[in-house]
C-alpha cells in the first residue's frame, strides 16, 4: 500500500474541503480518496472499504477513552535528539 502526503496551499481549496468532510462526516483523507476513487477508477471496480473496526467505534466508556489518551500522550512528543543530522 502506498502512502502519500501532501500540502494544500490553496486556502479556498483548503477551506472546501474541511467543509464538505464535515458535511458527509468523514475525515479530509477519506474525502479526498474517495473522490480520487470516483475520478480514476472504472465505475465496475468496487470502492476499497476498510470497516473491520467499526464494531470498536464509540464503544469505550469515557473512562477508557481517557485512561488511552493518557497511554499515548508520550506519542505525540517528539524526540528532537533522534531527528538531528
Amino acid at each position: 500500500m502506498a502512502a502519500y502526503t501532501f500540502q494544500v496551499t490553496d486556502e479556498r481549496l483548503n477551506r472546501v474541503l474541511e467543509s464538505e468532510s464535515r458535511r458527509r462526516g468523514v475525515s479530509v483523507s477519506e474525502l479526498v480518496l474517495g473522490t480520487l476513487q470516483d475520478a480514476f477508477l472504472d465505475a465496475d471496480e468496487k470502492r476499497l472499504r476498510y470497516d473491520e473496526l467499526d464494531d470498536l467505534a464509540g464503544s469505550w466508556s469515557h473512562a477508557e477513552a481517557d485512561e488511552f489518551d493518557e497511554a499515548v500522550r508520550g506519542f505525540a512528543e517528539i524526540d528532537r535528539e533522534l531527528w538531528q543530522d
